[in-house]
C-alpha cells in the first residue's frame, strides 16, 4: 500500500473533500436546535395547561425539588450496605473496599466471626458482588440511604457497628434508618 499524503482517502471511491456545507455543520446544528425548541415548546405548553388552566390530564417535564421530595426508587436498587455477618465479600470485591480482620468465636460451633469490618464506600463501586457472594445473605445493600457525602476520606469508611445499625428500605423504597452522619459533618 502506497504512502498516503495530506487528506487522501484509503480508499478511492470515497471522497475525502467536504462541501460547505459539511464543513460548517449549518444543517446539523439546525436540527438539533430544532429539536431542542420543540421538546422546550412542548413542555412549556403542558405545563401552563397544568398550571394555569389546572388540566389534571396534561403531562409535563417532571420536577422533583430533591431534599423535601423524595423519587420513588425501584427496590432493586443498590444503595448503601448492611451488614448482618460474612466472611466472602471481601475475597470478591473488584474495587478492594472490604476490609475484614477474623476472630476465633467462643462457641466452637461457629467456626470465625469478623472482629473488624470496614467498607470504604470512597472505593466502593456498588456492583453488589459482595452481595452476591454471601451464601448467608449476611451482606445486603437495601437501606435505600444514597446520601452519604463526606468531607474526608476517612469518614467514608464505615465500621460494623455503623452497618449493623441499618435497616432494610420500607416498601417504597424510603430508607427507614437515620442517614450515618461522618464525625466530620457533625455540627460542633
Amino acid at each position: 500500500m502506497a504512502y498516503q499524503t495530506e487528506n487522501t482517502p484509503a480508499d478511492p471511491r470515497h471522497s475525502s473533500r467536504l462541501g460547505l456545507r459539511q464543513r460548517f455543520y449549518v444543517v446539523e446544528v439546525l436540527v438539533g436546535l430544532a429539536l431542542t425548541s420543540q421538546h422546550f415548546f412542548v413542555n412549556m405548553w403542558r405545563h401552563t395547561l397544568k398550571v394555569v388552566f389546572r388540566s389534571k390530564s396534561a403531562r409535563g417535564a417532571v420536577t422533583i425539588q430533591y431534599p423535601d421530595e423524595r423519587r420513588p426508587y425501584s427496590p432493586r436498587l443498590r444503595s448503601l450496605h448492611r451488614l448482618v455477618r460474612c466472611m466472602m465479600c471481601e475475597t470478591v470485591c473488584p474495587a478492594h473496599c472490604i476490609y475484614i480482620v477474623a476472630t476465633e468465636h467462643p462457641n466452637p460451633e461457629i467456626e470465625k466471626v469478623p472482629e473488624r469490618f470496614d467498607i470504604d464506600l470512597g472505593k466502593c463501586v456498588f456492583c453488589g458482588f459482595c452481595v452476591e457472594a454471601c451464601p448467608e445473605d449476611a451482606i445486603r445493600m437495601d437501606t435505600g440511604i444514597l446520601e452519604f457525602a463526606a468531607y474526608d476520606r476517612a469518614s467514608m469508611v464505615y465500621t460494623k457497628d455503623t452497618l449493623l445499625a441499618l435497616e432494610p428500605a420500607g416498601a417504597d423504597g424510603a430508607p427507614t434508618s437515620p442517614v450515618p452522619i461522618p464525625p466530620s459533618r457533625r455540627p460542633a
